[in-house]
């Protein structure tokens, strides 16, 4: 035998012996971390078929609900909505709340629709993105069903030229204005629509409408001033 053969036979036995002594050492750990990452790996996997179920079955919940109302069935899909809203999963109980309470506008409680409407608006727990809609849904019934003191209490804060809803809030607060006899208010809010190159095009178009007819009634002055 060679002294290279020797030397690598023993080479060989000595890592064989330190293999051993390290697993005697911390097989325990690796056989742990190994457990660890198929029990993490399978937590994953149910968690996220649980999460994925709920959500399938919220969503299906939904379309039901939103199919009773679309056949009419008012009593019924109010109901659906509430059990949604109870047990539904992930946005679909806030969705819920508001498709509810524009089933009930839409059959004639305008009353139960607003009180819903600012129900959502008030809880804190929401995205403040739908709340701001809440608030603009109240309002706009509340151009019929309301005062203007009611709409402006809703909007006016969503008038402010940073907010994504600014065009529609200060075009329920131009139409309860105009309701109430506040052509001045309501002319400057109209002129501030149209010319608000970044307002959707139909709403401008409403806004000028408004605007001339305002003009042509002869209750503001031609320039809009207050």
């Amino acid at each position: 035998m060679s002294d290279d053969s020797f030397i690598r036979e023993v080479n060989e036995e000595y890592r064989k012996e330190r293999a051993r002594l390290l697993w005697e050492r911390y097989g325990f750990l690796v056989i742990g971390v190994a457990t660890a990452i198929v029990l993490g790996t399978a937590a994953f996997v149910g968690y996220r078929y649980w999460v994925e179920s709920r959500a399938n079955a919220s969503g299906d919940a939904f379309l039901a609900a939103l199919q009773l109302a679309n056949e009419g069935k008012t009593d019924e899909a109010i109901a659906a909505f509430g059990k949604l809203e109870e047990e539904g999963y992930g946005a679909y109980p806030v969705l819920a709340r508001m498709r509810a309470a524009t089933v009930k506008a839409d059959e004639g409680d305008f009353e139960g629709a607003i009180k819903e409407f600012d129900a959502v608006a008030a809880d804190k727990g929401i995205a403040t993105a739908i709340r701001d809609m809440a608030r603009l849904r109240a309002a706009l019934l509340l151009v019929d069903h309301g005062t203007y003191a009611d709409v402006s209490s809703r909007v006016e804060p969503l008038t402010a030229d940073t907010n994504e809803l600014r065009h529609s809030a200060r075009e329920a607060l131009g139409l309860s204005a105009w309701k109430e006899g506040k052509a001045a208010e309501a002319l400057a809010l109209f002129d501030q629509i149209a010319a608000d190159q970044a307002a959707p095009q139909n709403l401008r178009q409403r806004a000028t409408l408004m605007a001339e007819l305002i003009r042509g009634s002869g209750d503001a002055p031609a320039d809009g001033a207050s």
